[in-house]
């Protein structure tokens, strides 16, 4: 069952130690009192990537992310996702006690040895303690595989489905940019484990023996291992522009290139299209809710065109699909706009993973506000906390969203009071929604 976490002001107090600010006092334009609340309140993580519980000596968690950009040839980050960005030095301090400090200096020598001493200490309870630190209740992880410590009910699985879309050759895809060279053949590796986990050898020789025998098996297989979600990270190989594909090309094209060959680029991607819309609705059919990366991501050849909220319009519209509950993980960002013309629609709902950790506060408040005063139902929290080594451990990129997030939400709801459009008691009622409650709807959740 969903353990809701007794609210108290212990959040409070990490962030006093952290910013300076007296507990119960406003963060930005914050009433206190909704602050408090919004700070302490038991939230549901729509999206993450924690990592396991490893001890030390062991094998190292590789099981966090089926395209980990660290393949990719060096790019730069926005400043906030910077290890050196001053909040992670908050983060530091709140959950350990002691700051990082610059990298290779005798400070980070010494937190390192802090934070190895407490994940060594915690065991397998380290990840919950680090839910417990942020008031987090549950968080969706979204991972190849579970590991130690990431055990229900506090962590829930949401599955990588791109290598589904996949069953032929990828050399004609991967040859268009150096970043695709590098990403397709890691989407290749985890459809050959799908494959292993089924017990087959090879694709079958017809798309309807491919859907059955592998796309469905594996969907039942991940969604019988407790997976509640499945996710399309698809932008950083293509384009989102999933269009109405014909079935009898798509099988043409799976059955000419099953057994070798290397399909165009416009066979493929009808193939793809075809199947994209085939593993949704069989997601929807078992109760997994989907995901999709949509923001201006990262990489030197990722396409933030290729990448905007639009492009899915086509996929949310399709009567077929509407019995599947689709998210747009890290909320389409910075083209918010555009996502909120799609929160209309009864099965599409936005997180906002990333949005926490790179917008700039004002501008997320802006956005939460805009999002809220139209779909109030359809918003949801999200830290997209990731691994980036030791000062920038996947605790603290959740501390830094998690703080992020709930200052922006108090923000917003406090003008929305202010400005009479909202009641103090409504402003309560959608921090829950936002921090737990739509959750629990897009995700199919229950207390029981």
């Amino acid at each position: 069952m969903l353990r809701l976490l007794t609210p108290d002001r212990s959040f409070c107090l990490l962030l006093a130690v952290a910013t300076s600010t007296a507990c119960g006092a406003t963060t930005g334009n914050a009433d206190q009192d909704l602050q408090t609340y919004v700070d302490t309140l038991p939230a549901i993580d729509s999206h993450a990537h924690p990592m396991a519980a490893v001890a030390a000596g062991a094998p190292a968690d590789t099981d966090f992310d089926a395209l980990p950009l660290d393949s990719l040839q060096p790019f730069d980050l926005p400043l906030a996702l910077r290890a050196n960005n001053p909040a992670y030095q908050d983060a530091q301090r709140s959950l350990y006690g002691i700051g990082g400090g610059d990298s290779g200096s005798p400070q980070a020598h010494v937190f390192g040895q802090a934070r190895a001493g407490a994940m060594q200490q915690r065991g397998d309870r380290f990840p919950e303690w680090v839910l417990d630190q942020l008031h987090i209740d549950v968080m969706l992880a979204n991972r190849i595989a579970m590991g130690a410590g990431l055990t229900s009910p506090r962590f829930r699985w949401v599955s990588f489905a791109d290598p589904l879309m996949l069953p032929l050759d990828i050399r004609g895809e991967a040859e268009r940019t150096p970043d695709t060279a590098a990403l397709y053949p890691l989407e290749v590796t985890l459809r050959q484990r799908y494959l292993r986990d089924l017990g087959v050898t090879k694709v079958p020789a017809t798309l309807a023996g491919y859907q059955h025998d592998v796309v469905t098996a594996t969907l039942e297989r991940q969604r019988a291992a407790g997976a509640v979600a499945t996710k399309f990270e698809a932008a950083y190989l293509r384009s989102l522009d999933f269009d109405l594909a014909d079935p009898a090309e798509a099988a043409a094209t799976y059955q000419r290139f099953a057994a070798g060959g290397v399909p165009t680029h416009a066979q493929y991607k009808v193939l793809q299209d075809y199947l994209v819309r085939f593993i949704a609705r069989e997601a929807g059919r078992l109760g997994m809710a989907v995901q999709f990366h949509s923001a201006d991501g990262f990489g030197g050849f990722y396409s933030a065109a290729g990448a905007a909220p639009h492009l899915l319009a086509s996929m949310f519209g399709d009567p077929s699909l509407h019995g599947t509950r689709f998210i747009i993980v890290h909320g389409g960002w910075p083209l918010v706009d555009e996502t909120m013309s799609l929160l209309g629609r009864a099965n599409v709902y936005a997180d906002i993973s990333l949005m926490d950790q790179i917008a700039e506060p004002a501008a997320l408040s802006r956005t939460l506000r805009m999002w809220l005063a139209a779909w109030p139902a359809k918003v949801m929290f999200g830290t997209d906390a990731f691994d980036g080594g030791v000062q920038q451990g996947w605790e603290q990129v959740a501390w830094v969203a998690s703080h992020n997030a709930r200052r922006g939400l108090s923000d917003a709801l406090t003008g929305m009071v202010r400005d009479h459009e909202i009641t103090g008691d409504r402003a309560k009622q959608l921090a829950r929604m936002v921090l737990r409650d739509n959750a629990m709807v897009a995700y199919r959740l229950t207390d029981k």
